[in-house]
């Protein structure tokens, strides 16, 4: 059997750190214990939770991101080209300001060993005729992004001039990561972009841009930048990728329905497929659907990571039912609205609630379909 992402069961990728995780990456900021130390703690770590997805019957494999600080920074540092720093304040989210770490423009950027593809690794040898492993990214139009927030635009055009090489330089650069996360045997990447899901939200978008351009000029360039980097991937490698309006300690960013990007990132997006949050009414009705290009999945993210509650499982599955009316009941699944813990701090849940969200999607997948394949 030949196992292909997404899956009707299924997840985003983050979970809870551990205490013991955390307190060794406490203890190699400070100078502690040495990187070798915390690689032993993360692989020791990452084989326990392993052991937990394949528990809990899922078919995707992830390290939890148990490696990273942040879901996009860490993989943005290993790129060469760019390099980390701390701003004055972090990203404003609902009722909370998140760490203040951020990348920036040093040189060219290019994709050559990537430490993700290593990351990897350590993961795919736990696969088994179940189980895929899969790499979660930031998208390429996240990076972008990022290196324009606030002054980190000026350090970019300082370092590219010709914004055009940029974009090229971005693109090839996942190229790169794409490629010798295939030759590692990899056949499932995730990106994660919350890039439209700041689109989604007109007054957010508004004060982020202060008018210096309009959203549907940057939104065209994120999505050929995004389909630039997916250029040439092998036909057995599933790209699927995540929508998200933030994740941070059980906060969000932005709210919005899908509506205003759905042409844009359902109809145009080279992926085979979309996670996309529909936990609340913060994320709008199925109606947007309407524009998913023939025969592309949905991963229908309707379990909250945010909030211990498990939801009432007819409710989930009604709601998968008026979803079809959008998008053929076959090319729909169910998965948690997000990761569990996007950064390390992770959302407030504990981990047996984390668990339990997981088993009640397991539940409904099986009701509706009748399988979680």
């Amino acid at each position: 059997m030949t196992l292909r992402a997404p899956f009707r069961f299924d997840i985003v990728g983050s979970f809870l750190r551990p205490a013991r995780l955390k307190k060794a990456r406490e203890q190699f900021a400070k100078g502690e214990i040495a990187a070798l130390d915390l690689k032993q703690v993360e692989d020791e770590e990452i084989a326990k939770l392993i052991e937990k997805q394949k528990a809990a019957g899922l078919h995707t494999l992830t390290d939890g991101e148990f490696r990273r600080s942040y879901w996009h920074l860490d993989f943005f540092w290993g790129l060469q080209g760019i390099t980390h720093i701390e701003l004055d304040h972090g990203y404003f989210f609902h009722g909370e300001e998140t760490t203040k770490g951020t990348a920036i423009v040093t040189g060219r950027i290019s994709g050559e060993n990537h430490p993700f593809v290593e990351h990897f690794k350590y993961v795919k040898q736990f696969e088994d005729e179940n189980t895929l492993a899969r790499q979660t990214l930031p998208a390429p139009a996240q990076l972008l992004a990022e290196l324009y927030r606030g002054d980190n635009g000026k350090i970019t055009d300082a370092v590219y001039p010709d914004h055009e090489q940029l974009i090229q330089d971005i693109a090839a650069a996942y190229r790169q990561v794409i490629r010798d996360l295939y030759d590692a045997g990899c056949r499932n990447v995730q990106f994660d972009d919350c890039t439209w899901g700041m689109f989604c939200d007109t007054e957010y978008w508004n004060k982020r841009q202060d008018g210096a351009r309009s959203l549907k000029a940057i939104a065209e360039e994120y999505l050929r930048l995004n389909n630039l980097a997916l250029e040439g991937h092998p036909n057995d490698l599933a790209i699927n990728t995540h929508v998200c309006r933030g994740n941070y300690h059980s906060t969000w960013a932005t709210k919005g329905g899908y509506g205003p990007v759905a042409p844009l990132l359902f109809g145009r997006e080279h992926v085979d497929g979309f996670y996309l949050e529909f936990d609340d009414e913060r994320s709008g009705g199925f109606e947007p659907l309407k524009e998913v290009a023939p025969g592309k999945k949905v991963v229908l993210g309707l379990v909250t990571t945010k909030r211990a509650a498990l939801e009432d499982r007819a409710a989930l599955v009604d709601r998968i039912h008026e979803a079809a009316k959008y998008v053929p009941l076959e090319n729909l699944c169910v998965s948690p609205q997000c990761g569990f813990a996007s950064c390390e701090i992770g959302n407030k849940l504990t981990e047996e609630e984390q668990w339990a969200k997981l088993e009640l999607v397991k539940e409904v997948a099986e009701e509706v379909w009748g399988t979680t394949l």
